[in-house]
């Protein structure tokens, strides 16, 4: 028997080379993994600032971008199986025979893609626009490959999938400039609305978030039980929307308070005083 041959006629030299053969391989692969992405990473900074100075919108360039990475990070995990020792083209081969299963458990983010180059074409909306999509209100952060995300006056992100906005309406307040904020108050059916509308146009000029080069329309909406509705619209910017809206609504009430405006409540059909 030879020396390097124990009992049980295990070869214990050659059970160690193969293990380290295969911890080698195993560190070279998650050093390609590190090295790998870190490299992608800086290539994607220098791509970022190459294509800053094209005259692609910042939403191609984001995609672009996006896209770019998810494919060399590919590569590069393709590479680090490669050096475990896992044959890529047997991989890859068993990749495309999956690829259909694959495709029809992804056709929602399939869709999410078609749907994120369809934005890109068409620009409903852009980076920095004020958007109502999917129901939620916000400004666009950011939009990428699968999503787009949303910020909230109130400072929450929305990661809304491409697919369910483009499904959907989308209201864009940034496509025409300045917007006209939608408020409404009510009045007493004793009151005058040509004196209430006075008022109001009054109020609205304190506010230093409304536009004054245009007058703010005010009309009679409708009529409910108690009170005639009021349409207020001044005209803003959206960046404003929400310090506009509260503003508005507390110029507007210390006027009807200063001016003694009585409103209808909806306990009864009496008229009660507006406090400031």
């Amino acid at each position: 028997m030879e020396e390097n041959t124990l009992l049980g006629g295990f070869d214990y030299n050659k059970i160690i080379e193969v293990a380290i053969d295969g911890f080698s391989k195993l560190a070279m692969a998650i050093a390609i993994l590190v090295i790998g992405f870190w490299i992608v990473k800086k290539m994607m900074t220098l791509v970022e600032m190459s294509l800053a100075k094209s005259n692609l919108s910042i939403e191609v360039r984001s995609f672009l971008i996006s896209l770019l990475s998810a494919v060399m990070k590919v590569f590069v995990l393709l590479a680090a199986i490669q050096k475990v020792g896992v044959e890529t083209t047997s991989l890859v081969g068993l990749i495309a025979a999956a690829g259909f299963a694959v495709g029809m458990a992804l056709q929602g983010s399939l869709g999410n893609f078609a749907a994120g180059i369809m934005i890109m074409v068409f620009k409903p909306y852009k980076i920095g626009d004020w958007v109502e999509a999917s129901e939620k209100f916000g400004k666009v952060e950011s939009i990428q490959i699968f999503t787009t995300a949303i910020v909230t006056p109130g400072q929450k992100t929305h990661i809304i999938p491409n697919g369910q906005v483009m499904e959907g309406v989308i209201t864009n307040y940034s496509e025409k400039g300045n917007i006209r904020l939608e408020l409404n108050v009510v009045m007493p059916y004793a009151e005058s609305f040509p004196k209430v509308k006075n008022i109001i146009q009054e109020a609205l000029k304190t506010v230093p978030v409304v536009i004054k080069n245009q007058e703010p329309v005010i009309g009679i909406e409708t009529y409910d039980s108690h009170s005639v509705v009021l349409a207020i619209r001044p005209l803003i910017h959206p960046d404003d929307y929400w310090t506009a809206t509260f503003d508005c609504y507390a110029a507007i009430k210390h006027a009807f308070s200063e001016n003694n405006v009585k409103v209808a409540y909806s306990e009864g059909i009496e008229l009660g005083d507006i406090g400031n």
